[in-house]
Order: C-alpha cells, then sequence, then structure tokens
C-alpha cells in the first residue's frame, strides 16, 4: 500500500441533510453521479453506481463496492473499484477506499470533502489514480448544479 492520496474539496448550493441525501439515497445520487445505482445505507450495504448501462451485469460500474462506515450527516466511506476499462486492476479484487465528509457552512452551504485512499503499487494502479484524480473533480462540479 502507497501513502497515495486523492483530495477535493467543493462546497455545494445544498443544506448539510440535502448534501447527505445526495450521497446516501438512490433518488439522491441519481442527481449527480452515474445513471443508475443500488445503495443500502449500512454497514456492508451495497453502494453501486451505474455508468454504462449497456455492458453486461459487472461492468456497469462500482459493482461489489460496499459501504464501509458512515456518521449520518456527517461521514461516509466506501469502498471503490477500478472502472471496467483498466481490466486487470478491476479484476485483481483489490479495491480502494472513498471517505466523504459533509461540513455545514451555512444553511445552504455544505463543504463536501472526498479521499480517495488504499492505493497499492503498480503502473497499472498509477494510471487509476490519474483517472480517479480527474474523474471526482467532475463528480463534485456535477453536484453543484
Amino acid at each position: 500500500m502507497t501513502n497515495k492520496l486523492i483530495q477535493k474539496e467543493r462546497i455545494v448550493p445544498f443544506s448539510l441533510t440535502e448534501s447527505w441525501s445526495k450521497w446516501t439515497t438512490h433518488e439522491g445520487l441519481k442527481t449527480f453521479f452515474g445513471r443508475d445505482n443500488k445503495i443500502e445505507l449500512e454497514i456492508g450495504g451495497n453502494f453501486e453506481i451505474y455508468f454504462l448501462m449497456d455492458n453486461p451485469v459487472g461492468l456497469r460500474g462500482s459493482e461489489t463496492c460496499k459501504i464501509l462506515s458512515f456518521l449520518p450527516r456527517e461521514m461516509l466511506s466506501f469502498s471503490w473499484n477500478a472502472p471496467p476499462h483498466f481490466e486487470s486492476i478491476r479484476n485483481s479484487g483489490d479495491k480502494t477506499w472513498v471517505v466523504v465528509q459533509f461540513l455545514p457552512i451555512a444553511e445552504n452551504q455544505t463543504k463536501i470533502k472526498l479521499s480517495h485512499i488504499g492505493w497499492p503499487e503498480g503502473d497499472d494502479w498509477e494510471l487509476v489514480y490519474n483517472y480517479f484524480d480527474k474523474a471526482w473533480n467532475m463528480v463534485l462540479e456535477g453536484m453543484e448544479i
């Protein structure tokens, strides 16, 4: 395991409750993250986001990812896999972890702090790291709308 870390922050125009709901409910996630999802807000519950609906089941997105921990309206953590086009990494069974923190700024503003950790060593993993370093910006920008 390396010490590599992706960190992103955004202030979004939603209350703490709305921001939490966007990350932890089926309907909320659909507003900014993926085309569909399967989320079960419980330890070990599914945290699957589907992006490629025309792909076969298992290659649509974050299948097999799970909720690792959460503190309501404060923090959510989940396992995360590589996209299907990084076939060798995705098939390795290794996953990284994402921690999302929710910090109230004002009545209708919340700071979202995202940390993506647990990066193994290797050139292939470096490609996945670079992919997510850009992708998380797009996810958070989508949440601002």
